[in-house]
């Protein structure tokens, strides 16, 4: 077992594709339930076929919801609206950029996290570059975004074990099915469908359930 001392695990919110409408109040809505004990730590703005212009006018009311719940805003794939909103961070896919130029872009502080699909050496290349962390999966079935890499426990607690950049396990994650992947190093776990498909509110009293026993 390592003997990296770890924060508990904590809920990585990930939007659906539509922001738009009614979407801040549900936002507002899933970060407000609970209070401080909320475990919503990061919401990953991911929004697509939309140009810069219109994603920053949707980002910056879901950013200031963000803000006030003390939670950090992420932005999948673009370092450039990163940069252009002052989010906290850029979430890059393998296609997505070097973590090295974003760094330089964003600053010390952003934090820089990658996909890493099943891939020790992908997740590896992301630490030496100096990602804040990365994100293994998919872990179950999903129907938010096409899969074709599938994730194992085993890949959790080798990477735990070793490193102690924190990691995400994504893909399919319900309240229901986390328990194995909490047990075996995930630092945090990334929802979307099995929050906003539903009751939003609900879901995350019910994730918050499931990450106290694990």
């Amino acid at each position: 077992m390592s003997e990296i001392e770890r924060e508990p695990c904590q809920l990585y919110l990930i939007s659906p594709l539509d922001v738009g409408g009614v979407f801040p109040e549900r936002l507002a809505r899933a970060l407000d339930v609970m209070g401080a004990d909320n475990p919503v730590s990061a919401f990953q703005f991911r929004v697509k076929d939309t140009d810069q212009h219109e994603a920053a006018g949707l980002a910056e009311p879901l950013q200031a919801i963000c803000a006030a719940h003390d939670v950090a805003f992420i932005v999948n794939d673009s370092v450039s609206l990163a940069k252009r909103l002052g989010a906290d961070g850029v979430h890059l896919g393998q296609s997505d950029g070097d973590v090295r130029e974003a760094r330089d872009i964003l600053g010390r502080e952003a934090q820089i996290g990658v996909t890493c699909h099943n891939s020790r050496h992908l997740a590896m290349e992301a630490g030496e570059a100096g990602a804040d962390y990365v994100a293994f999966g998919a872990f179950f079935p999903t129907q938010t975004k096409d899969v074709s890499h599938h994730a194992g426990l085993d890949l959790l607690e080798w990477w735990q074990s070793i490193f102690e950049i924190p990691c995400v396990a994504i893909g399919g994650v319900t309240p229901e099915n986390c328990a194995p992947l909490i047990r075996a190093g995930a630092d945090f776990l990334a929802v979307s469908g099995a929050v906003w498909n539903g009751d939003e509110a609900a879901a995350v009293e019910a994730f918050a359930r499931a990450l106290e026993p694990a």
